[in-house]
């Protein structure tokens, strides 16, 4: 009987990961998103999931071992998004995935893990829950949720190049409940095109008492932009009570930004 359930199991796994092979550069849309109303989860250390992580395994022909820990990963290549083919089924870690939720896929990292996302076409950072496996079309490192993909601005090319780094934690032992001590963190408020309204929102920030606030200049492929970001921030709980003040002001969800 063990071995039954074990073999069922293990069939579930490469089905799900056979799946996430076939998925197309750009998946059907759902629902209209408003990114204001997205909430990005904060990054927390966790057990490995159940399913998943066996290693090695095989999809479309190729052999890929899942890393032993996320500790020191960074990687830059193209990320694409998968949306409403697979809403509703379930990840390789064996969750339903919700397109409208933040979250990811990566062929080799421990599921879950945690990574920060930066699209190197407009310098937007994102952190992610990967739980799910894939992609697996050459090039391409990571696949977005239909959401993660909506808060990097990947909707609409499909696919975007992107530096994926993993997010982990002291003594690398997820205990439940366990935050992660002293990780610098800043909330960017906005990215504007005209330095007078970045001004304005920062008066705005400092009017409902939200300091350590800095504007800072950087170039885009679309052209300059002024960045409003508050912080750092050491505490991760301090960090989600003033990311929730801010989106109070009407300013929207701030991306967290990790140092």
């Amino acid at each position: 009987m063990s071995r039954l359930f074990y073999s069922a199991g293990l069939l579930l796994i490469i089905c799900q990961l056979t799946a996430c092979g076939s998925r197309d550069t750009v998946d059907g849309p759902g629902s209209s998103l408003d990114g204001r109303t997205i909430q990005v989860p904060a990054p927390r250390p966790e057990p490995l999931s159940r399913y998943g992580n066996h290693s090695p395994y095989e999809v479309l022909g190729r052999t890929y071992r899942v890393l032993p820990t996320a500790a020191g990963y960074v990687e830059r290549g193209d990320a694409s998004w998968y949306g409403s083919k697979f809403h509703g089924r379930l990840t390789s870690s064996g969750e339903p995935f919700d397109m409208y939720a933040v979250s990811a896929a990566h062929k080799t990292l421990p599921l879950p893990s945690w990574v920060e996302v930066t699209n190197l076409n407009n310098g937007r950072t994102l952190t992610i829950r990967v739980n799910d496996r894939g992609p697996f079309k050459e090039g391409r490192i990571i696949d977005l949720s239909y959401a993660a993909a909506h808060l990097l601005d990947v909707l609409d090319s499909g696919t975007a190049p992107v530096e994926v780094r993993a997010i982990t934690f002291d003594g690398h032992t997820p205990r439940t409940g366990l935050s992660p001590r002293s990780v610098p963190v800043e909330l960017q408020v906005g990215a504007f095109s005209s330095r007078n309204r970045a001004r304005q929102v920062r008066d705005q920030l400092e009017r409902a008492d939200i300091n350590r606030i800095d504007i800072d200049r950087a170039r885009t492929p679309n052209g300059t932009v002024w960045r409003v970001r508050v912080g750092p921030i050491r505490s991760m709980g301090r960090a989600s009570e003033v990311a929730q003040r801010i989106v109070e002001l009407g300013l929207g969800t701030p991306m967290f930004i990790y140092r």
